[in-house]
């Protein structure tokens, strides 16, 4: 079998989502985790970088990511945590999801066992130490010789001081070819600052493209060659939000790794994140779904 194109780095993180009057309902999650399974669910061949503990949270998310084929990566020392991480998710009236995490990323210094073709990263585990400093050192390997993406998804709980966050940050996008964040995620980086403008300073950083995901209002990207694509969201019932930006990064990486236009890849992506936020919790779309919307 041939080394998998993708490789994600970041944490899983069980999902507890509570709701008033109901049992909690616990679904595998993690926002790298989640771009990994929605990758393989695309068809993409794709390895996770991970820390997961042997219990109960552990056996279930490693079950859910293998039943997609992820390959979950087991170099020395990498494999284990003393728990898995897990977030109370509480859902308001229209499915928008709030976090409280108890998590720890302690990623060691590690090597790849096969050299990769695209690394992502993002969320928690690039910038919260000690982990972080490991991702980004892969990073720093493999730029130039493999894709990189980045996805924030700002947790302020988890994120410490402000400014030192934004320099973390901007470290991560210096660092990536494609950043995607949502607008929640620059107000909470940039407050006041459009998202446009926080886009095209971005660029200005170092990448190709920045993909701004707007929730009922679509998504738009721009590039570094000055090219504009936008994408409009679809009006559905939304069972909750919990994944919708991971299945639109995947479907994204998906969409350009077939070689798909800026414009369709926008298309594609804001569909896959369209059709998550029907269902509970991160179950992004497979190929014949996305492709079933699309026509």
């Amino acid at each position: 079998m041939s080394s998998p194109h993708f490789v994600v780095i970041g944490e899983c993180v069980a999902d507890v989502v509570r709701t008033d009057g109901a049992p909690d309902v616990v679904h595998p999650g993690g926002s790298p985790a989640n771009v990994a399974y929605g990758l393989a669910r695309l068809g993409e061949p794709v390895a996770l970088l991970t820390q997961l503990a042997d219990d109960p949270y552990g056996r279930l998310i490693r079950a859910h990511l293998e039943s997609a084929g992820v390959t979950l990566l087991s170099a020395a020392g990498t494999g284990s945590a003393r728990r898995t991480p897990s977030a109370v998710v509480r859902l308001d009236e229209q499915g928008r999801a709030e976090y409280a995490f108890d998590i720890g990323w302690t990623l060691p210094p590690v090597e790849l066992p096969h050299p990769p073709g695209h690394l992502h990263i993002g969320s928690i585990a690039a910038v919260t130490g000690p982990g972080a400093a490991a991702v980004l050192a892969l990073v720093e390997r493999w730029r130039g010789r493999a894709g990189v993406s980045y996805d924030p998804n700002v947790r302020p709980a988890l994120m410490g001081e402000h400014g030192e966050a934004v320099r973390r940050v901007e470290r991560c996008v210096a660092l990536s070819d494609l950043v995607k964040a949502s607008d929640e995620d620059l107000e909470w980086l940039y407050p006041g600052r459009a998202p446009e403008e926080v886009a095209r300073h971005w660029l200005g950083l170092g990448p190709a493209a920045v993909a701004i995901t707007r929730g009922p209002a679509g998504a738009f990207a721009l590039t570094a060659d000055g090219r504009r694509a936008e994408a409009a969201a679809r009006t559905v019932e939304v069972a909750d939000t919990v994944g919708a930006g991971d299945a639109f990064t995947a479907a994204l990486l998906h969409a350009r790794r077939t070689g798909a236009g800026l414009d369709a890849a926008l298309a594609r992506a804001t569909a896959a994140a369209t059709l998550t936020v029907t269902r509970p919790g991160a179950t992004p779309p497979d190929a014949a779904e996305l492709a079933s919307v699309l026509a």
